[in-house]
């Protein structure tokens, strides 16, 4: 059986954060140190790495899109936070997030993960972006892996229609 896989190895990558601005918990700014912190981790030269910032999380879709149409990104990575209040906003925004980046994904054909955190307070949105367990973390190790088995898939001719 063969076993292909990406491997967490960013040298060489162009790879973008796309971060949402509005937090009421205070937690995005974690979630973009640990993506970056990984992008270094994992050999993403700093000159390849930019950052994106969008008002909020229902923002990331459109951001990915275009950051995808460019041609010029290896990967993205979406972070952010939604966490439920007392009407349904949370349900449309966190819903119509990770559709619209799961669409951007699949539309262009380029890794687009999913970093947002969806919680029901504030407790546990910071729990997600702590030290520990951090979603930015996850989104960007993910971005890269991913990136390097869409290489990987393209220089053995799987995957092309």
């Amino acid at each position: 059986m063969r076993t292909l896989e990406g491997l967490p190895d960013g040298s060489g990558l162009r790879v973008a954060i796309i971060a949402s601005r509005f937090d009421k918990a205070n937690v995005v700014d974690a979630l973009i140190e640990g993506a970056v912190s990984t992008a270094l981790e994992c050999g993403v030269a700093d000159e390849s790495l930019d950052l994106v910032r969008v008002p909020g999380a229902f923002e990331l879709p459109a951001a990915a899109r275009r950051l995808a149409a460019s041609g010029r990104y290896h990967a993205l990575a979406c972070v952010g936070a939604v966490i439920r209040g007392e009407t349904s906003h949370f349900d449309y925004v966190a819903g119509e997030a990770a559709r619209g980046i799961a669409d951007a994904s699949s539309e262009f054909g380029l890794p687009v993960t999913f970093g947002v955190i969806t919680a029901e307070n504030d407790d546990q949105a910071r729990a997600r972006a702590g030290a520990d367990r951090n979603m930015g973390r996850d989104a960007m190790l993910a971005a890269v892996e991913m990136a390097m088995l869409w290489a990987r898939l393209a220089e053995e001719g799987e995957g092309s229609d």
